[in-house]
């Protein structure tokens, strides 16, 4: 059940079962959910008038990689506001250098995702 109202979150992984599994898992606790396979195809959803209240956001993918979307969705004034939650199996603070909201260690912490999730989709709903 989606709840109404509430924006999408964008999860953008190269790894079609990982994207596939973190959606269900999203959609069952009541988020509609976008899905982008890299950079390129996240930037054309939001080019395209998508607009999360949230980007899940790996960095090691083919053609526009997490951070090379990072530095784009900045300088576009539109798009530069929207949280955005890295997650990726390096453990390092390299990470952090793209200004993210928050930053998930792969394995994902799923409980710390719905928190994370909702934390945004209220703050969106007030806003």
């Amino acid at each position: 059940m989606t709840v109404e109202g509430r924006r999408p979150v964008l999860l953008v992984d190269d790894d079609s079962a990982i994207r596939e599994s973190l959606a269900y898992l999203l959609e069952t606790h009541g988020y509609q959910v976008e899905t982008a396979m890299d950079g390129r195809e996240a930037l054309a959803l939001l080019r395209a008038g998508v607009q999360p209240c949230l980007i899940v956001l790996d960095l090691a993918m083919p053609r526009t990689n997490g951070f090379e979307f990072r530095e784009q969705q900045l300088q576009d004034p539109e798009f530069a506001t929207i949280p955005v939650v890295v997650w990726s199996g390096v453990h390092d603070l390299h990470a952090m250098t793209i200004s993210a909201d928050a930053l998930l260690h792969k394995p994902m912490d799923l409980r710390r995702l719905l928190q994370i999730a909702e934390a945004y989709a209220d703050r969106q709903a007030t806003t």
